[in-house]
């Protein structure tokens, strides 16, 4: 195998100076900012677009081309397959109550959405990303259908998947894909797992990395508990071509992470990030918390991705404004404790200085 190579190719790819990217974390840490310096720095920056409406992510790719130089990227949620009654929402709503009550918050009423509402989004923000000639586009939670790929392809744009398997990491292979991002267990932030459940695909990094980089052709990059140069090192040493960073991301200058979520990261180390369904009907990892051990128990009456996430946003919301991490998401990776905080430009330029220490170019 020859990696070298394959970091060149990944680098071309892209159209980066560094095989480093800015994982694509939704729900506002993203920010154009952070996108920006990542992108200045010679890295890929990822815009988190999955939760964004059409014009956000408009708005968004212009402010990019405008004010800032070099490729990036968008990321995309691949609908999934679930189904929400009234019924069920209203049996979350009562598992919820007690927290509701505890921060004074009203519980709303709305009609869940269902499959052809994500779809009818998902294809507005496929229009987009083709119109606006987006670099790269990359996806999570599955494999979008062949006639999207299509277009993505004939307008230019590189994708990328993302797997927790290799076997997952072979279908996006054959889907056409250019390059596949491997989410070890230790990744912070929602699971990608899409074949197998969850709990069958918590591959660790350092046994999905060599066995995906001997099976496939293309590209693969490494995420999850990669923080300094030395996880860098250890990613391309086994055969993958480039990395993704989240967590290291989060607290960084340009990051639209609350204080309360950029602080937890180092406070408080021998708290461990867990798996939980229970703030958003998806697993996910996030540092353990009050919530997470107060809901383990009602984990039934949570309604799927994305229902719950609306259902316990006012929770978290309402957390975080008393500057507190017990009740708020904080989605973190198992190398949480080792976050740094710098600019993101900064943050590039040293992964770059502490893999060159080990003999590695990334």
């Amino acid at each position: 195998m020859n990696i070298s190579r394959n970091n060149g190719m990944l680098k071309e790819l892209l159209g980066v100076e560094h095989a480093i990217i800015q994982a694509p974390m939704a729900g506002g840490i993203t920010t154009e900012k952070l996108v920006g310096a990542v992108s200045e720095a010679g890295g890929l920056g990822m815009i988190g677009a999955g939760g964004m409406d059409t014009g956000a992510l408009r708005d968004m790719i212009h402010a990019l081309k405008r004010k800032h130089e070099g490729s990036f990227g968008a990321n995309l949620f691949v609908p999934w397959d679930f189904k929400v009654t009234e019924e069920n929402v209203a049996e979350a709503y009562e598992a919820l109550r007690p927290l509701y009550e505890l921060f004074g918050l009203e519980q709303e009423s709305f009609t869940p959405p269902d499959l052809e509402d994500v779809k009818m989004k998902f294809n507005a923000q496929i229009d987009v990303i083709v119109e606006e000639k987006v670099p790269v586009c990359s996806f999570i939670f599955g494999i979008p259908e062949s006639h999207h790929i299509e277009r993505l392809k004939e307008a230019g744009t590189i994708l990328i998947g993302t797997a927790t398997t290799v076997e997952e990491a072979e279908a996006i292979e054959r889907a056409g894909f250019d390059a596949v991002v491997l989410q070890g267990a230790e990744a912070g932030g929602h699971r990608g797992t899409f074949l197998s459940p969850v709990d069958d695909s918590l591959v660790g990094l350092m046994s999905l990395i060599p066995e995906a980089a001997d099976q496939l052709s293309i590209p693969v990059i490494a995420a999850g508990g990669i923080m300094d140069g030395r996880g860098v090192a250890a990613a391309r040493i086994l055969g993958a071509a480039g990395v993704q960073l989240g967590t290291a991301f989060i607290s960084t200058e340009e990051s639209g992470a609350h204080l309360v979520h950029k602080n937890a990261l180092s406070e408080n180390r021998h708290i461990p990030s867990v798996l939980t369904r229970v703030f958003t009907g998806r697993a996910a990892r996030a540092i353990k918390n009050t919530f997470i051990r107060d809901m383990a128990e009602h984990t039934k009456s949570m309604v799927d991705y994305p229902v719950q996430r609306r259902l316990t946003q006012p929770i978290q919301d309402a957390s975080k404004e008393r500057n507190s991490t017990e009740y708020a998401m904080l989605l973190a990776g198992q190398g949480k404790s080792m976050a740094r905080t710098m600019s993101a430009g900064e943050l590039v330029r040293q992964l770059v200085l502490e893999a060159k220490e080990f003999g590695v170019e990334v």
